[in-house]
């Protein structure tokens, strides 16, 4: 599994808004992330200094330091490679869409909602809250897009040890004898 955040020009409710930060992380903590160089498509969208001031990174900065839209496609779609990706707001699905319009270079992936990730787990309120307060110690700066996919690719890992623990068999039978044996305790 991995997890995917885009950071974007602006919100949708302040107009028409496009990728500019994509980062996608795995569960041992391993992230890459692109600075998207704007489409010609994309000119006259919108861009706020709100949204400027939320992750940092400034239009001319994405001119200079940022890669064509179709050489961030490809490599995202490299490094997804089949796996199952999710994130934490149905507007990087949006975020995708928009950057493989431009590329002209469909995506090879869906990202699914961390919803459905807890749905499948179900962890208690307590787990998700040790999930979260754990994550939030370990990325101490956010809203930029690896940054973002770290924090949840911690929440996520977290989640599914916790429900892998809950699963796991206290006692297991031993052998040909039919006494049952205390298995070590799963961390």
């Amino acid at each position: 599994m991995l997890t995917i955040d885009f950071e974007a020009s602006c919100l949708p409710r302040d107009g028409r808004s496009f990728p500019i930060e994509v980062a996608v992380a795995d569960l041992d903590g391993n992230c890459r992330s692109w600075l998207i160089a704007p489409a010609p498509a994309w000119n006259g969208w919108t861009w706020t200094e709100e949204a400027e001031a939320l992750h940092g990174l400034r239009r001319d900065q994405l001119v200079r330091d940022g890669q064509r839209p179709d050489q961030v496609m490809r490599e995202v779609n490299a490094v997804v490679a089949g796996r199952r990706v999710i994130a934490d707001h149905h507007l990087d699905q949006r975020w995708l869409a928009t950057l493989a319009e431009a590329s002209g270079i469909a995506p090879t992936f869906r990202i699914g909602h961390v919803s459905e990730l807890l749905d499948v787990h179900c962890p208690s309120a307590g787990t998700l809250e040790r999930a979260t307060a754990k994550a939030d110690l370990l990325v101490s700066k956010r809203h930029r897009a690896a940054a973002d996919a770290r924090w949840l690719a911690i929440v996520a890992r977290d989640l599914i040890v916790a429900a892998e623990a809950q699963a796991a068999p206290l006692f297991a039978w031993s052998g040909a004898n039919t006494s049952l044996q205390k298995l070590p305790s799963a961390a």
